[in-house]
């Protein structure tokens, strides 16, 4: 198991760029996660939803994502809130005090069950799991009950290696803090540490290293150097896009709302380098109280992103004036794109009659679409593919669809996707073999859909980029840079870490 002294301390990576690694020497291995909080999920083979930080640790197993990666998934829908997703199910909405609180006993004894029960079927058909903590072992006002780290490491008896990441500093505070503040059982547990994202002449490092193996009687099984340009699928974070050339050929704006969901959509968009792509943030404190809007910068497309609380980042939009920039943008000929939450923004109206994300109620959308939303109890997931029809072409197209929502169409317009479900047994779909899906507007300048995943596709990519202005579109193929990145980063760690020692973990015998 890899537990890390905080969160973001490279956790998710390691364990990728291990299953990469052992999968490579012939070793049947899956990822596992036995609690993740993250907006960011991917819909699994089996018709669930997991984190994504766990399908892209399948892809480096060569697997398909499943459930029991990742058993338990919490999704904030709010500062204090969050969807509690239960083996690919979505199963209630609780607060953070029902369900890390001193009163959260018995929920907790539930999900641990949950965990264990896929724990379980994992072991029995594979010859290895690389489990992945969450957050850090140390955090201790959360021991009690914990399912995410040393509980359940004590609970399988399995091993850890902890991983620090020394270019934010204090590495070997990280490191001795994070141990002492363990139980004697859990200290013992530990075999090891990694160093992560070192920049220098490692000679310099070698008597804090030394130093730290003494004192803690622990071994540093090594030192990752930091890797500029990895390009892997980010769980929370939302990176920058690379410098770009000279050749830019298309302005692209991606509106980050509150409560942003499956950001790694625009990934192909921001790693492409004819494409100007920019993350477009709140405002400051500052012109927040001043009450100051700033004007979105000038752009060919502008796209609202997935959302876990769409009746919120609505009212959020219209604090920041970006609705009245939208309308300014379609004016001068610009296109908008709406992804699942951002296509349900974009219609007349969101209701949410039982409070499903928040506070039930009901809010007028942008008004741009002729479509209604209700949030119902029932997501669908469910991986599609088919074909994206625009200006006359046609795209073979491949992605997923999640979203609580059901959406209506008020009046018939061009609907630019047919779908079918890539498992369609296992899919309802009200016995219909295929669906139409998404909206491209009369003026032929918005377009909505609920598909994530939509420029994964290179053929759909090149007609969407062609659609917002873009002639004869180079693209970016995201699943070969993710395969290349991955096996990019298990050549690193072979390289740098003491792989004898780590068998040795594994298979003591």
């Amino acid at each position: 198991m890899v537990q890390g002294t905080t969160s973001d301390a490279g956790k998710s990576t390691l364990v990728a760029g291990l299953c990469r690694l052992f999968v490579r020497q012939g070793v049947r291995v899956a990822p596992f996660k036995p609690q993740n909080m993250a907006l960011n999920s991917a819909v699994t083979i089996d018709g669930g939803e997991i984190g994504r930080a766990q399908a892209l640790q399948a892809v480096a197993c060569k697997l398909e994502p499943q459930i029991d990666f990742n058993p338990i998934l919490l999704k904030p829908s709010s500062d204090t809130g969050s969807q509690v997703i239960v083996h690919g199910k979505a199963l209630m909405k609780m607060e953070a005090e029902d369900y890390f609180g001193k009163n959260a006993q018995g929920y907790r004894v539930k999900a641990m069950a949950a965990v264990l029960e896929s724990y379980q079927r994992l072991t029995a058909n594979y010859d290895m799991l690389l489990v992945e903590g969450a957050g850090s072992p140390a955090e201790i006002n959360l021991r009690e009950g914990d399912i995410a780290n040393m509980g359940f490491a004590e609970e399988v008896d399995c091993p850890v290696i902890i991983i620090a990441d020394i270019d934010k500093g204090g590495v070997f505070a990280h490191l001795v803090g994070t141990l002492t503040l363990l139980s004697d059982t859990e200290r013992a547990r530990v075999k090891g540490f990694v160093i992560n994202r070192f920049r220098g002449d490692i000679s310099l490092l070698q008597g804090g290293l030394d130093w730290l193996e003494n004192y803690t009687n622990k071994p540093v099984l090594g030192v990752l150097p930091y890797l500029h340009d990895l390009h892997l699928d980010a769980e929370d974070a939302l990176i920058a896009a690379p410098e770009k050339s000279s050749e830019v050929k298309l302005k692209v704006l991606v509106l980050v709302l509150p409560r942003i969901s499956n950001h790694t959509d625009f990934d192909p968009l921001r790693l492409n380098p004819q494409i100007d792509f920019n993350y477009v943030s709140l405002q400051t404190q500052a012109q927040s109280q001043s009450q100051s809007k700033q004007p979105l910068p000038s752009a060919d497309l502008i796209i609202i992103p997935g959302s876990k609380n769409v009746r919120a980042d609505l009212a959020f939009i219209r604090q920041q004036g970006w609705d009245t920039e939208i309308d300014k943008h379609l004016r001068y000929g610009g296109k908008v794109l709406g992804i699942c939450g951002g296509y349900q923004i974009l219609g007349l109206a969101i209701d949410d009659p039982n409070g499903i994300e928040d506070s039930a109620g009901s809010s007028d959308g942008l008004g741009l679409l002729p479509l209604v939303t209700e949030l119902t109890d029932t997501k669908v997931l469910q991986q599609v593919e088919g074909h994206l029809s625009l200006l006359g072409e046609s795209a073979s197209v491949q992605g997923y669809e999640i979203h609580c929502g059901q959406s209506r169409l008020l009046m018939p317009l061009a609907q630019p996707l047919t779908l079918t479900p890539k498992n369609g047994e296992q899919v309802n779909l009200d016995e219909q073999p295929s669906q139409a899906e998404g909206i491209l507007s009369s003026d032929g300048q918005i377009f909505g859909t609920y598909l994530h995943g939509l420029f994964d596709s290179p053929e759909a990519c090149q007609l969407i980029l062609k659609w917002a202005g873009m002639e004869q579109a180079e693209v970016v193929d995201v699943n070969r840079v993710r395969e290349q990145q991955l096996d990019r980063l298990a050549d690193v760690l072979e390289q740098h870490l003491d792989l004898e020692r780590l068998e040795q973990i594994w298979d003591p015998c």
